[in-house]
């Protein structure tokens, strides 16, 4: 399995997140490993927004919780675009609704490998 930078390596990932030290954070570590970070977005308008505004978007990190309202039109934008992402949450996975069951669930705090391989680990060939 490839390493985090190796995976992130010139990916343009979209970060939804509404709070803004683990936003800072994943901003830092994914910009160390290598990629570009669309946003970060910290409500459900401002994501769709980048969706809409943004040509190339290779993984999203979506957090479920934005500012108490649900990130359900997020995903449905990313999955209308055949974007892969992740979600983060405290939550746990019965409160997903059974439509995104397939999607990983990162809870928090974060471990940006773990998105890094759910997002772009299948690509590599080792």
């Amino acid at each position: 399995m490839a390493d985090i930078k190796t995976m992130l390596a010139g990916r343009n990932v979209l970060l939804v997140e509404d709070d803004y030290l683990i936003a800072e954070d994943m901003t830092f570590e994914l910009e160390a490993g290598g990629a570009k970070v669309i946003g970060p977005a910290a409500s459900v308008a401002a994501a769709i927004e980048l969706i809409g505004q943004t040509e190339l978007i290779d993984g999203a990190i979506v957090d479920i919780n934005l500012q108490g309202i649900m990130s359900w039109p997020v995903a449905d934008a990313l999955l209308r675009r055949e974007v892969s992402f992740v979600f983060t949450t405290g939550y746990d996975s019965n409160f997903i609704p059974n439509c995104y069951v397939e999607i990983v669930r990162c809870e928090k705090p974060t471990l940006l490998d773990k998105a890094a391989k759910a997002l772009f680990g299948y690509r590599d060939k080792a």
